[in-house]
């Protein structure tokens, strides 16, 4: 059985719909079989193609327009196929002709897959390039640190001296959370442990 799935990005995209429902009728998806969103692609909630994805059984074949209605980015377009193929769904985009149940398509798909991992391996590259940049100027990458040396050498004598967390959270004007993850960063302990509240 033959599953389509359809997405516009507003509701004034009645045209676009049109032409979608035609051409997934035209290559034999049933009526009852046509699943739609109305949102934005770069949205992750869209409740159609998540029935869609869950009406289809193995053996089906999931249709679509052009890959672009699937997918809101190609990582994400080749989990969603990856995925059908796992539970024995094929999958057919009509505009790019791809259809995995034919050698040339699973082709067109992992030329795709590569595609990714090679947009992965990009981003990973530049990312290390800027932080090793950043390195040399003497910039640090990361959060800015929430507690100063001289405030956090201040806290941890106040917490020996016997001050509880909540007092120096007070006095130095720090929430509690940042209290605990820099001690936990910078490894504190005292002999005998401050009191609590």
């Amino acid at each position: 059985m033959m599953v389509g799935y359809m997405r516009v990005s507003t509701d004034n995209d009645r045209q676009v719909l049109d032409l979608q429902r035609d051409a997934l009728l035209a290559a034999g998806v049933d009526e009852r079989h046509l699943f739609e969103d109305r949102a934005s692609g770069s949205r992750g909630d869209r409740s159609g193609l998540s029935k869609a994805l869950a009406f289809l059984k193995p053996g089906d074949c999931m249709v679509v327009w052009k890959l672009d209605r699937l997918g809101r980015s190609l990582p994400h377009l080749l989990t969603t196929v990856t995925d059908l193929k796992v539970r024995g769904i094929a999958f057919r985009s009509l505009t790019e002709q791809m259809d995995t149940t034919t050698p040339q398509g699973e082709f067109l798909f992992h030329v795709f897959g590569a595609l990714a991992q090679f947009e992965r391996s990009l981003i990973q590259e530049r990312v290390q390039a800027g932080l090793a940049a950043a390195r040399r100027r003497g910039r640090r990458g990361g959060r800015p640190v929430a507690i100063d040396e001289e405030k956090l050498a201040a806290i941890t004598a106040a917490l020996e001296g016997g001050a509880t967390k909540a007092a120096v959270c007070r006095t130095f004007g720090i929430k509690r959370s940042t209290l605990i993850d820099t001690l936990a960063r910078i490894g504190w302990s005292a002999g005998s442990k401050p009191q609590e509240e």
